[in-house]
């Protein structure tokens, strides 16, 4: 199957015409070769590396912000100084990371395809 992109009705009619092995996939079940050829259209419901980046990725800041505040706390604590406040930007970018970490692994209602 090729692996080009269907934006509308009209490209999924030139696929079909010109890819064989849609055509004999349509013939055998509809259903599951537009399902294929829709899940290809969208690369977020497919490609599982997409969401691993990204969480990775905000795992990361989370554990930089966290190692910063402890590199400044110890700093802090050296030089003898009252209280440590924690500065509003750290709070804010870690509060963020989380809350988009948990968003992007909280399992999503499914759409019901029964018709």
């Amino acid at each position: 199957m090729g692996t080009t992109k269907v934006k509308s009705f009209d490209d999924f009619k030139k696929q079909l015409q010109s890819d064989t092995d849609l055509q004999e996939k349509f013939k055998v079940d509809p259903r599951s070769a537009v399902n294929d050829i829709e899940k290809r259209s969208h690369p977020l419901t497919s490609d599982k590396w997409i969401y691993r980046i990204i969480v990775l990725g905000l795992i990361v800041i989370v554990l930089c912000i966290v190692v910063g505040l402890l590199i400044l706390y110890g700093e802090f604590q050296e030089e003898g100084q009252g209280t440590f406040l924690v500065p509003d930007i750290f709070v804010a970018t870690a509060s963020a990371a989380i809350g988009a970490v948990a968003g992007l692994l909280t399992p999503s209602p499914k759409e019901n395809t029964d018709e």
